[in-house]
């Protein structure tokens, strides 16, 4: 009787289910203009679950991507706690002569591994995280950005941080208005 009790709430819970899973493993984040210095960054538990807990109620791929924007930004700020990022101005505002100013490079590098790992984590129900993008509407105004898709629609959207300060929502639109270079404060 004890042995079909045991073998019922194993098959009921799984292990995976019955024990939290803790923060991702350690993972290298950039510093500085164009990511030529890479800090490791390890995340603790209890930092981890403010992240998962962002994700725990989402019901559409809009209500995602707004919790994209709240992880990201959230991310930035527990990154930026150990790399010394959490200095980054807005945009280019200090041109890479400040410790922790990131430029377009640098952050799209970091924001398209904080999508990866949230990604890794099945927090994402909606978006796969893609390959990041570059605009270059002249010889030398060339942007990068993360990107992600929605599973369904298959629209691609930009994941911009660098228009902000560390810890601040970044942009999310169409791929198609990145790359056309659309302000994004218009709707």
């Amino acid at each position: 009787m004890m042995y079909r009790a045991i073998t019922l709430f194993c098959c009921l819970f799984p292990a995976g289910q019955l024990q939290a899973r803790g923060a991702p493993p350690p993972f290298q984040a950039c510093t500085d203009f164009h990511c030529d210095i890479r800090k490791p960054v390890t995340l603790r538990d209890h930092q981890w679950r403010e992240i998962r807990t962002l994700f725990s109620a989402v019901q559409t791929a809009a209500e995602e991507r707004q919790q994209i924007q709240a992880a990201i930004a959230k991310m930035e700020q527990q990154v930026g706690e150990q790399t010394g990022s959490w200095r980054d101005l807005a945009e280019n505002d200090g041109e890479g002569s400040e410790p922790g100013q990131l430029d377009c490079i640098a952050e799209s590098k970091n924001t398209t591994t904080y999508l990866q790992l949230i990604a890794q984590d099945n927090l994402l129900k909606w978006h796969q995280v893609k390959e990041r993008q570059r605009r270059n509407p002249w010889l030398f105004d060339i942007h990068w950005t993360a990107t992600i898709m929605d599973i369904q629609t298959k629209q691609q959207y930009a994941v911009d941080s660098w228009f902000f300060a560390n810890g601040q929502p970044p942009v999310v639109q169409p791929i198609e208005a990145w790359l056309a270079g659309q302000d994004f404060r218009l709707k």
